[in-house]
């Protein structure tokens, strides 16, 4: 265990403590490290609100002044047992240390006493003032399992120093204003309605127009790098989902069947069928593609295909688990599969690696900080595993050399596989240094072999091909999500549902302002126009809360002279534009992705 987490597994048993100096009828549970801190859930004897953190602080620094080191005891099972003898959930926790014959620990630090499996800070009085603090209240079920009872969970935050600290906090204010829920009502994008369903987002004109902007470029290099472009249903046959296998190991992700064998008119009259068919919202993309590859007979001379869809998947997620864009129940995936020969996966990895970065970039994201894990099979547990040894042998290999030969920044993951195949899963920072999952690279050993993909080699025998699973975004929701709190909503000219806004200062000059709107239009540049009758500084607040990349503000002297002053929402300004000049910095912008 670092000495981050020392230090912070210390402050949770701090944090018990002082909740017991509060609250002596307290029952405190678990209490693990957390990325950037630490919590400690409690069954308290009365409710307590984040108004009662600072009070509990107080305590926790009061209480340290009394703590020099944890000591270690191991003791027995009885011995545990009657010291925990009025908490059940200590008691549980050792009931299944015992069972499993595992060590009993107990660590005491001053008057306190937990069991614990260990890793502790070496002097409690070394945790430097400042550098940590309680951060919030939350429920929490026991074990994680809502048929077990609700629990108060307090959250803390702990760093190595206050500046940590303090920088960590002012990026949490700074991602609180750049959440994307907040500015996708606040710049008219997207919202979520109740009467519509949860998770379903619908799309304004300005965010389907960013959605549309950015499909078109996913379209266009797409058919760049060699794809083909396919198109599914969003429902399937029973039968199909059945052959996948998802029916079964995919069950929990997916919504019940509809029966399709009559019209709502006729269930509503109850009308009986005599022949129906069960249909599932499809989850995936996958089998579709695959039974276009069945579709007829494919020869090594056809491969590698590789096919790409933007389709839209339903996923089953529990209500209280759904999240703005970042966890909906209808997503697009921008998904591909890659069909291929063994002696052409090598190749065809390195290119979606080389596309995958080449997105990051365009899209304004740090390719120095681009994390990627690979996913490799637990080789204790083989049999679990779709696919024969040689197969993943030679795939997780394969991902091993690319991945070093690309210089990617990656960390083995042993065990973290899906039973169907390895992967490589690349994660990206944005500006506040938070991580997200964007690309995945996947071997699939399972789909093949279910719906029996062959083609025919060159000796003129069948053969089975490798099939690689590929999105780039993940999914459209999520990944525009991102971008809204990576830009706060103010995004590169290109990008921009409006790149500008034209502003007349009276009605006087609507005429030529309107001129200059259309004449961007029929340009491809995406305008708006004020033809509002307000003052000039009211208009220019408005653009600026838009968070328009610029505006230009036609007046007496832009009608005589025809040249525009071209202000940006940076503070720059361009004096002296011809309309000529004027486009061709902004077709220029647009161009070089800025």
């Amino acid at each position: 265990m670092e000495n981050i987490d020392k230090k912070r597994h210390s402050l949770a048993h701090l944090l018990a403590a002082a909740v017991l100096e509060i609250f002596p009828d307290a029952k405190p549970t678990i209490g693990p490290v957390i990325p950037n801190g630490f919590y400690y859930d409690f069954d308290l004897p009365l409710p307590i609100s984040e108004n009662d953190l600072e009070k509990i602080e107080n305590k926790m620094r009061e209480v340290l002044k009394t703590w020099d080191k944890f000591e270690d005891k191991e003791v027995s099972a009885k011995e545990a047992k009657e010291f925990f003898k009025d908490n059940e959930y200590k008691l549980e926790l050792i009931e299944e240390l015992e069972k499993a014959g595992e060590k009993i620990n107990f660590y005491t630090a001053g008057n306190f006493t937990d069991l614990c499996a260990g890793g502790h800070i070496d002097n409690v009085k070394n945790i430097k003032s400042g550098s940590w603090k309680l951060d919030r209240v939350a429920g929490a079920y026991w074990r994680g399992d809502e048929k077990n009872k609700m629990l108060t969970r307090i959250y803390g935050l702990a760093f190595e120093t206050q500046e940590e600290l303090e920088e960590y906090l002012h990026n949490q204010e700074e991602a609180k204003k750049r959440d994307h829920r907040k500015l996708g009502k606040e710049l008219n994008l997207f919202h979520i309605d109740d009467m519509v369903g949860l998770g379903l987002p619908l799309w304004h004109p300005k965010g389907a127009l960013l959605w549309r902007i950015i499909e078109d470029f996913w379209y266009e290099e797409h058919l760049k790098n060699g794809y083909e472009l396919v198109k599914t249903p969003h429902i399937g046959n029973r039968t199909l989902w059945e052959t996948s296998g998802h029916w079964g190991f995919y069950n929990e992700s997916m919504y019940p069947p509809m029966e399709i064998g009559q019209s709502l008119e006729e269930k509503q009259q109850n009308k009986k069928t005599e022949t129906s068919e069960e249909y599932l919202l499809k989850p995936m993309n996958c089998p579709f593609h695959v039974e276009i590859y069945k579709s007829s007979p494919k020869s090594y001379r056809d491969l590698p295909l590789r096919w790409a869809e933007c389709g839209t998947v339903y996923r089953f997620e529990k209500k209280g688990e759904l999240s703005g864009l970042t966890r909906v129940r209808g997503f697009t995936q921008d998904d591909a599969h890659i069909i291929c020969r063994e002696n052409q996966v090598e190749d065809e990895l390195k290119k979606v690696i080389d596309f995958i970065l080449f997105i990051y970039k365009s899209f304004g994201f740090d390719l120095e900080k681009v994390k990627v894990y690979l996913s490799l099979r637990d080789p204790k547990n083989k049999d679990k595993y779709a696919g024969s040894d040689s197969g993943w042998d030679f795939t997780e290999g394969i991902l091993r050399k690319v991945a070093k030969e690309k210089k990617l920044d990656f960390i083995e993951e042993l065990g973290e596989a899906a039973f169907y195949g390895p992967k490589l899963d690349f994660k990206i920072n944005d500006v506040l240094g938070r991580e997200w999952q964007c690309s995945t690279l996947q071997f699939d050993f399972n789909l093949p072999e279910r719906f029996d993909m062959v083609f025919t080699n060159n000796e003129g025998k069948e053969e089975r091909p490798y099939v690689l699973h590929r999105a780039l975004f993940g999914s459209f929701e999520r990944f525009i999500g991102l971008l809204i709190e990576h830009y706060a909503g103010a995004f590169p000219l290109w990008l921009s549902p409006v790149q500008i806004k034209v502003i007349p200062v009276r009605e006087s000059h609507n005429v030529y302002a309107k001129e200059v709107y259309e004449m961007l239009k029929q340009n491809n540049i995406r305008a708006e126009i004020d033809l509002e009758d307000e003052n000039l500084g009211k208009k220019v607040r408005a653009v600026k809360v838009s968070k328009i990349p610029y505006w230009v503000v036609i007046g007496d002297k832009e009608v005589e002279s025809k040249e525009f002053t071209l202000e940006s929402r940076e503070g720059q300004k361009t004096e002296a534009l011809y309309f000529e000049q004027l486009l061709e910095l902004l077709k220029t912008q647009i161009q070089d992705k800025t």
